[in-house]
């Protein structure tokens, strides 16, 4: 037992020993050799000599110390960047009893005083880290004559383009800007396919915050990934452009221009494209380029809303998912500059897109249910024709630097037509018919949406005291003349069951928010930001339903499957955000409180169906920074969301005599909880980068 305790304490002693041997520490400080001033932030790496293997690194304090501990025992180089100076380069030796290396005082010489005959090789960096900022330099990378953005995005950490040209950093769809300022209102594909990669300077990404949380300095947690475009000086002055044409085998063919005049503080730009073979991606980007898809208002329990694009409406189904011949048009302009000395900004786009998309398809699915199976066969042909027009303007205004003005408007106009008809047979599995059905649906829609928001910003004398005020309107107008002819035949009736009917529908919505913020610094790490907010929603839905008569016209109201309603809500919403601000990161936490009422008008009977009730909206975020390159995030976000108006109507709906579904008027707002994290390191000199997110969430009621 003692021989046992004496090898046990041995053991240790020499773990103990070996640990201390095998850490090492450099120090020093890092200086300018002409000023003699300190040189804050700049970056020490600790290499291997012969691989130039990065092993440790740190930045320099605001008195230029810097102090790197855990070293084991070798040869190491150490170097020492700053802009506009010489890298500094020593190689140190880590050995002996004493284990600390002391380099002293460093002086970064400036190259511009250097000797003319000394030269100096190093390698650019290709990724430079700066706060929540990852900037790539695009002269460190390699790029071919006539390369795109496109091609240069592919080679940067962190960032993936797919087959179809669609942008994602770090699994999230990205943003695009040029030089700070949106390009045919952010359309990803004519800046990654048209700029070219030579014109490029620099590319920055990161998490762009709203305006309010950018000018308040608050978190309000809406963020956005972005990746701004900087061109290089010589390249902002001039004229370019490009022209692509082709044609293949069977009639197919494609062909797109652009081109681009920038001079000095504006830019102008034309594009036009033309296919027949769906290349253009007529796919996430195109759908919104060209307003293929159903935009659908929702409207939240605070007053806020959103537009999501869904092919819900069964009659607008113009969407192009890789089925089918599409047949698109496109064309645009675009204008920006700058005025007034800097400080005013005006940004426009026009776009106008036809897309006329012809569908043939058969669809075989089988039900297995206990002791039988359900085979359905179904041959459809379709054809769907979209012209939509969008114009947008943006001005923004900042006369001094506390005060900051945004005014923006966009307008759509948009006009579909839309024919399908199809047959189906459903059978069990001895193969006896279960039903036959014949749909036929012809509609025409004209839409009209237009846009407005004001956002004014104010900053006060004290740090951190600022007052903002944002306010939005959004209309949308829908009137659809659409006819629907079915006919069901079913062994068990020994009868057809016919619908025959015109459905004329008008639907639309103004939802006006207003929302008023005003943050307090409670001392030099606590912030508060008090938010009051007031919404108006009044949508009309009137969708009618006419039988044909004996006179052959389609005059006999059908008042089962039509409705009147009127959607009328009001909502007033209160909270505060509590945000903590410390050294290496930031906690902000806080909720919101919405009492939101509504009118539910039925239009033909008069029938008033009133709701009042309290919302709770909570919020949590926590981030903190191990390093300059390294972070963990944290959040927590809880809203309701409110049934729409086409949940709510208890009325019927025919337009799939198969599939009828009946409005519930008692539906309840819905509860999402959603959690998120996410840790993202980088190396910016091994050219390394590492990330790993997850989220969580469900729903109540």
């Amino acid at each position: 037992m003692k021989i046992t305790i004496t090898a046990i304490l041995a053991l240790c002693l020499c773990t103990i020993t070996s640990w201390a041997q095998n850490s090492y520490t450099i120090k020093g400080s890092v200086g300018d050799s002409v000023m003699k001033l300190k040189l804050h932030n700049a970056p020490i790496s600790v290499l291997n000599p012969k691989d130039s293997i990065l092993r440790k690194y740190t930045r320099s304090a605001i008195d230029g110390s810097f102090t790197i501990t855990g070293l084991s025992p070798g040869k190491y180089l150490i170097m020492v960047t700053y802009p506009e100076c010489a890298d500094y380069v020593e190689t140190v030796s880590l050995e002996g009893a004493n284990t600390t290396h002391n380099m002293g005082n460093i002086n970064m010489q400036l190259k511009s005083r250097l000797l003319n005959e000394v030269i100096i090789k190093s390698a650019t960096l290709g990724v430079k880290i700066n706060g929540d900022t990852t900037e790539y330099n695009a002269k460190s990378y390699k790029i071919q004559p006539n390369d795109k953005v496109e091609d240069l995005l592919r080679q940067f950490p962190g960032i993936q383009v797919d087959k179809d040209g669609k942008v994602t950093v770090q699994g999230e769809t990205a943003k695009f800007l040029v030089d700070g300022e949106q390009f045919f209102g952010d359309d990803p594909l004519l800046v990654t396919k048209n700029i070219r990669a030579d014109m490029v300077d620099k590319v920055q990404v990161y998490d762009k915050k709203s305006d309010q949380a950018t000018f308040t300095g608050v978190d309000d947690g809406v963020k956005q990934k972005t990746i701004n475009i900087k061109l290089k000086e010589d390249k902002k002055s001039g004229m370019f452009g490009k022209v692509d044409v082709g044609k293949g085998t069977e009639g197919y063919y494609e062909g797109q221009a652009l081109f681009n005049k920038f001079k000095g503080k504006y830019k102008v730009s034309v594009y036009g494209t033309l296919s027949n073979d769906g290349k253009n991606n007529l796919g996430y980007a195109d759908n919104d380029r060209l307003g293929t898809s159903s935009l659908t208002t929702v409207v939240l329990d605070d007053g806020s809303s959103y537009q999501t694009t869904a092919g819900s409406d069964a009659l607008d189904n113009a969407n192009y998912n890789r089925v089918g011949f599409p047949s698109a048009r496109t064309g645009g302009a675009h204008y920006d500059t700058k005025f007034n000395d800097d400080k005013s900004t005006i940004n426009t786009n026009y776009r106008i897109g036809a897309l006329s998309l012809t569908t043939i398809q058969n669809t075989l699915s089988q039900i297995n249910l206990p002791g039988n199976t359900q085979t359905t066969n179904r041959d459809q042909d379709s054809y769907a024709h979209t012209f939509r027009q969008k114009a947008d303007v943006t001005y923004q205004n900042n006369p001094n630097p506390n005060t900051n003005f945004k005014f923006g408007v966009d307008g759509m106009i948009k006009n579909t037509q839309n024919r399908s008809n199809s047959l189906s047979t459903t059978r069990d599995s001895t193969g006896a018919l279960l039903n036959r059905t014949t749909l036929d649906n012809n509609s025409t829609a004209q839409q009209k949406t237009f846009n407005a928001t004001l956002l004014y910003n104010k900053k006060f004398t004290k740090v951190g005291r600022t007052i903002s005020w944002n306010v939005s309107e959004a209309y949308n107008s829908t009137h659809t003349d659409g006819y629907i002819y079915s006919d069901i035949f079913t062994p068990v009736n020994a009868k057809d069951d016919t619908t025959n009917q015109y459905k004329p529908t008008t639907v639309s919505s103004s939802v006006l928010n207003s929302n008023l913020v005003y943050t307090e610094p409670l001392t030099k790490k606590w912030t508060v930001a008090l938010n009051y907010g007031l919404g108006l929603n009044n949508s009309l839905s009137d969708k009618e339903s006419y039988n044909k008569s004996l006179t052959g016209k389609y005059d006999a109201f059908d008042a089962n499957y039509s409705n009147n309603y009127k959607f009328n809500q009001l909502t007033n919403q209160g909270g505060a955000i509590f945000n903590y601000k410390y050294a290496d990161g930031v906690v902000n936490f806080g909720t919101k409180a919405s009492a939101v009422g509504y009118d539910q008008i039925n239009q033909y009977t008069g029938t008033v169906f009133k709701r009042n009730f309290i919302n709770w909206s909570p919020q949590a975020r926590f981030q903190h920074s191990f390093s300059p390159s390294s972070r963990y995030n944290f959040s927590y976000s809880g809203n309701n969301v409110q049934p729409t108006i086409d949940q709510l109507q208890p009325v019927r709906d025919n337009s799939n005599p198969l599939s009828i579904t009946v409005g519930n008027a008692n539906l309840t707002p819905q509860f999402r909880h959603s959690f998120n994290t996410s840790f993202n390191s980088s190396q910016r000199i091994t050219a390394q980068y590492f990330y790993i997110g997850g989220g969580y969430s469900f729903i109540e009621n």
